[in-house]
């Protein structure tokens, strides 16, 4: 159709394909002559009728016909449909270049909490819809190691609770040193309340010798940084989100990322020096930069008057490095080797010998809550003050709103609520107020809650395997319900809500799953062998039902599915997908009888359904992160 079309009328344009409102209008409805009448200037009608007269012959197309003020619907050859569905239709084509998707990046002072967990769970989603799609994938999780929250730990440790480093690495290697820096965290954020002046003493000492990478401070800063990253491996490992590679602030500061980039801006004159004002001793990006307002008030510092270097600014130069822009690399070192013998690898000042290809991507999607939109747009406009225009373009915020809790989660997490939140549909998370709920903490309440449905299901079963089940039902009820929201949307999170095994849940598709799975386990033997039985007539006599061709239908457009969620940037169209395939399944298990259908040819077809329906659930599943369980 795309060439046809550059052809006849010299016009390069996408094929979109979209699904007819009711399904006796044929299965697939192109408004591309609607595309065309913006550059023909005539009307979309005639222009679909010239097209349907020309178009040859297309294989596995019965019929082209012009419909309403427009459209051309497509009718499928049933029979082929079926054949080419059972030799396995066509694979993702390898798409060029290379992207890159930053997620998680959590500050290394403290656990990870329930609003990280929506970031790494979209992150990863993406990630593996771009992978389902033929794309080459790096993933990479940013380490801000030498920031203001790593520095407020140290100042906890050093000055308050007065540890000297081999102390504190002694608390580093016992269990839950991440909760217990959270605690102290929120100590040292309480002492800075009363104490003002230490807030810009002892952090911005702390804060020199961290970016300097010299003497106890730094060393310190080292210890916790690296073992609250290591438990934060941990925490998303439990919900099956690894890495390819931690570029660390550390690196990009003592490689001279920064000092690089910051000649460059200065260069081109994207940032100034201000002489006075409040601002005054700072670099900063004008705000008619990234801004639709000249306000001298909106811009941003990039270099604090003391020459510390501001996150956007060292972002400004890491997003260059992801680009291949700086002419310079890391060195890497091996940090963990994961179960499946996959290698994270961390970015690091000294030669190790290790040579890897990391960065140069050609898009980059940096996946970052809302809130931070604004830095986001500093960091574009910085690349396209130093000409990047094409890097600019292919830096995209994929950006998400927060994660709140219900009022009976909150219960449920022994949080007190004040009677004016009780009231509320949702409470927000607040350190402040005391409502901040680790990520690890709701993980085991969810693994809780889901075994005690297990157990009451399946007594007879082994413990291990009830846990196990238990589990995998507890952590896809997790990314389900932080994945079937777009993204712009307010997550009220609800226990009783994400493990129900009715409605719009994980569970649910995992029940369909399970199903589909036992109805073929049923057999006792191996599947018949579906290529040798069924031939193109079998599938024109079955498919010639409307219901089972409605269920094939079904059951084969998870392509299309990934296509038009990755279009979107929403990983919740794939998610709405899962639950409509599952959907679909219980239908069609409750309207036939596979097992023991009489006529042989049907009951083969009806076992090939069965399979294609579990194999594009799995496939689905498996898209989304949600590990099958062995039952429900």
């Amino acid at each position: 159709m795309a060439a046809h079309v550059h052809i006849r009328y010299g016009i390069t344009l996408p094929v979109v394909v979209e699904q007819p409102k009711q399904s006796n209008f044929g299965e697939i409805a192109l408004p591309i002559a609607f595309q065309l009448a913006k550059e023909l200037k005539r009307a979309p009608k005639a222009i679909a009728t010239e097209l349907v007269a020309e178009l040859p012959a297309l294989p596995g197309v019965l019929s082209l016909e012009v419909a309403g003020s427009g459209y051309i619907n497509m009718r499928l050859d049933r029979a082929y449909y079926g054949t080419e569905t059972l030799m396995g239709g066509h694979k993702a084509a390898t798409q060029p270049g290379k992207i890159i998707v930053e997620h998680t990046n959590i500050n290394p002072n403290k656990a990870a909490h329930i609003g990280h967990l929506r970031n790494a769970i979209l992150g990863d989603t993406f990630v593996r819809m771009l992978r389902a799609a033929g794309n080459n994938v790096e993933v990479q999780n940013y380490i801000d190691n030498t920031g203001v929250q790593v520095a407020d730990v140290v100042v906890g440790f050093h000055y308050l609770e007065k540890k000297s480093t081999a102390e504190v690495r002694t608390f580093a290697a016992a269990p839950r040193f991440d909760y217990l820096c959270w605690d102290l965290y929120a100590r040292t954020s309480s002492y800075y309340g009363d104490h003002k002046e230490a807030l810009v003493e002892l952090r911005a000492q702390t804060l020199h010798s961290i970016e300097a990478g010299e003497g106890e401070l730094a060393e310190l800063a080292t210890v916790v940084a690296d073992a609250i990253v290591a438990c934060h491996l941990k925490t998303m490992l439990r919900l099956g989100i690894v890495y390819d590679v931690l570029p660390r602030e550390s690196e990009i500061l003592h490689l001279e990322f920064w000092a690089q980039a910051f000649e460059l801006l200065k260069e081109r004159k994207a940032i100034e020096f201000e002489n006075e004002g409040k601002n005054k001793g700072c670099w900063v990006m004008r705000a008619e930069a990234f801004a639709s307002s000249d306000d001298e008030d909106m811009d941003k510092v990039i270099v604090r008057s003391n020459g510390t270097v501001t996150y956007v600014g060292k972002d400004i130069a890491y997003q260059m490095w992801k680009f291949g822009l700086l002419g310079k690399d890391f060195f890497y070192k091996l940090w963990y080797t994961y179960p499946d013998g996959k290698q994270l690898f961390a970015s690091s000042d000294i030669p190790t010998g290790e040579i890897h290809q990391f960065g140069a991507g050609t898009k980059v999607f940096n996946v970052i809550d809302s809130r931070q939109s604004y830095l986001q747009d500093v960091v574009v406009a910085g690349l396209r003050a130093l000409d990047f225009g094409k890097q600019a373009d292919n830096s995209i915020h994929f950006s998400y709103e927060m994660v709140a809790l219900s009022p009976r989660t909150c219960v449920a997490l022994n949080i007190t609520l004040s009677e004016e939140d009780q009231k509320k549909p949702y409470v927000e998370v607040s350190g402040r107020k005391g409502l901040g709920v680790k990520a690890d903490d709701l993980i085991d309440k969810l693994i809780e809650n889901a075994q005690r449905e297990v157990n009451s299901r399946h007594p007879d079963v082994d413990s291990a395997a009830r846990t196990k089940a238990a589990t995998a039902i507890a952590i896809g009820a997790l990314r389900y319900f932080m994945l079937k929201y777009t993204r712009n949307s307010v997550i009220a999170f609800d226990f009783q809500e994400a493990l129900s095994f009715e409605g719009e849940t994980g569970p649910y598709v995992l029940y369909a799953t399970v199903r589909a799975r036992k109805i073929l386990k049923k057999l006792d033997a191996e599947l018949p062998d579906f290529k040798a039985v069924l031939s193109r007539e079998s599938f024109a006599k079955q498919l010639a039902d409307e219901e089972l061709w409605q269920y094939t239908l079904a059951a084969t457009r998870a392509d299309l599915a990934i296509e038009k969620a990755l279009a979107a940037g929403e990983p919740s169209h794939m998610a709405r997908f899962a639950f409509q395939l599952a959907q679909s399944f219980n239908n069609f298990y409750h309207g036939y009888q596979v097992i023991s259908e009489q006529d042989e040819e049907k009951r083969i077809f009806l076992i090939w359904l069965t399979d294609l329906f579990r194999s594009q659930l799995e496939r689905s599943l498996d898209i989304l992160g949600i590990e099958m369980p062995e039952f429900m």
